[in-house]
């Protein structure tokens, strides 16, 4: 093999010839290293063209469970021979003793093997122990070289591996140092081709960086089949995983997990856990239903209208976008004489959700003019709708789901589009159709 030396960002991946203190690519600062390139013999395999018809498809059959329901619903059933998959999050999350997990169910029936970087033997079998994974066909090994793995792999022949984590792996080949953006790179083109040629299920654990992003290099999200991103707070025991990209399911699929002494636990009704700690007739506090892949979530929005001491008035906002707040603020200013220029605005979403739709615009505005007004819903209510900038209520998508959760958990009201009028009465719900900000704001104070 011929080798080159290039000056690689450790930030977006670029290759340049000469050092720079800035990257002309992504604009970092002096995150330019120099690194070994590899360069590739000329493949000696035969490639021929086939006929798509005539191709076995491997991924038509039934996926694999992992008998954890919220992690087969993010993965869009289970797991399928040869699928990719990179997991990641903040340290200490949970994502390996996840994964313990996980190979502790499929152990039952299928080979598998859990490669660890970052532990050693004995901290990973007393994890496996605390939570009392299930005794099968398991096999754990502590290394960093990725011949090493391979070597192993041909060895042991396992059905599912996971790597914790691809920032702990280095090819010998390169002479820069394990987690950098070359090695990454190079590692996990590697381990993903080994297992899309043996059929092998490949969880890859990767570090993130301070903005949440995966670190290394982005193309390594393109090469795997599927994106996970492991999310909690410190001072929350319930932990979210999202599906961020997904080629054999959803993707924005979310499932939800408590952490016990014995492991990360499946919430298969995550509304009411979001919804334990509400108090009906609070000011301020709104229901709405967030639409996550394929299920419908209830969360509650809380918000806080103060009386600012400054001259430029706080915005600050917990699970949902600081713009869009903007803009709402501005939609309620013009068309419903709800002014806030003189006062802060705090908001939160309950629970660590984000919301991500718009679906949740009208919900939000009503708990600003509750928190603002002091006053409040006397019935259960639910709010849907997205707010237009001339003040009207925009329909929204899978409506009729929504109410149908709504009223399964026991709500007596929702306040919804026009547009969006159920096609059929849903028991025990009443419904009341608005047009715009003001007729919803004069519903509100009914």
């Amino acid at each position: 093999m011929n080798r080159k030396t290039a000056f690689v960002c450790q930030e977006c991946g670029d290759n340049f010839s000469k050092w720079s203190g800035q990257c002309s690519n992504c604009s970092s600062w002096n995150s330019l290293t120099e690194s070994i390139i590899v360069a590739r013999t000329k493949s000696k395999t035969d490639y021929s063209i086939s006929k798509l018809s005539e191709i076995k498809a491997i991924h038509s059959s039934r996926p694999i469970t992992t008998n954890l329901s919220e992690f087969d619903r993010v993965l869009g059933g289970g797991i399928f021979p040869g699928m990719a998959i990179l997991i990641g999050g903040d340290p200490g999350i949970g994502k390996s003793t996840l994964l313990t997990q996980v190979l502790g169910n499929l152990s039952v029936t299928n080979k598998v093997l859990y490669v660890s970087g970052e532990e050693s033997l004995s901290q990973v079998s007393l994890r496996a122990s605390r939570i009392s994974m299930q005794s099968g066909e398991q096999y754990i090994l502590s290394a960093t070289a990725l011949n090493d793995i391979i070597i192993n792999f041909e060895k042991i022949k396992p059905s599912v591996v996971v790597i914790d984590s691809i920032q702990t792996i280095f090819s010998t080949d390169l002479t820069s140092a394990p987690g950098s953006v070359s090695q990454v790179r190079e590692c996990a083109s590697k381990l993903i081709q080994f297992a899309k040629t043996k059929l092998v299920t490949l969880f890859i654990v990767g570090h993130v960086t301070k903005d949440g992003s995966i670190a290394g290099p982005r193309v390594l999200e393109h090469m795997v089949d599927t994106v996970l991103y492991f999310e909690g707070s410190d001072n929350s025991r319930y932990r979210l995983l999202r599906t961020t990209k997904n080629r054999f399911g959803p993707a924005n699929e979310l499932g939800v997990f408590a952490m016990t002494e014995q492991g990360l636990q499946a919430v298969n009704n995550p509304s009411a856990i979001f919804l334990s700690q509400f108090i009906q007739g609070k000011f301020g506090t709104m229901i709405t239903a967030v639409w996550e892949g394929s299920r419908t979530i209830l969360v509650e929005l809380q918000a806080l209208v103060d009386q600012s001491q400054l001259s430029n008035p706080r915005r600050v906002c917990v699970g949902v976008d600081h713009n869009r707040i903007s803009m709402l603020l501005a939609i309620l200013n013009r068309h419903a004489s709800v002014v806030t220029s003189q006062h802060d605005v705090y908001i939160n979403v309950v629970g660590g959700i984000k919301i991500n739709e718009t679906a949740a615009d009208l919900a939000i505005a009503l708990a600003i003019y509750s928190s603002l007004k002091g006053v409040s819903i006397k019935r259960k209510a639910i709010i849907l709708g997205e707010l237009g900038l001339s003040g009207e209520i925009r329909p929204i998508q899978h409506g009729q789901e929504r109410l149908q959760e709504a009223a399964k958990v026991g709500f007596e009201l929702a306040i919804i589009p026009k547009k969006n009028k159920p096609k059929n009465d849903i028991p025990g719900l009443e419904v009341t159709l608005v047009d715009t900000i003001l007729e919803a704001i004069n519903v509100f104070r009914m």
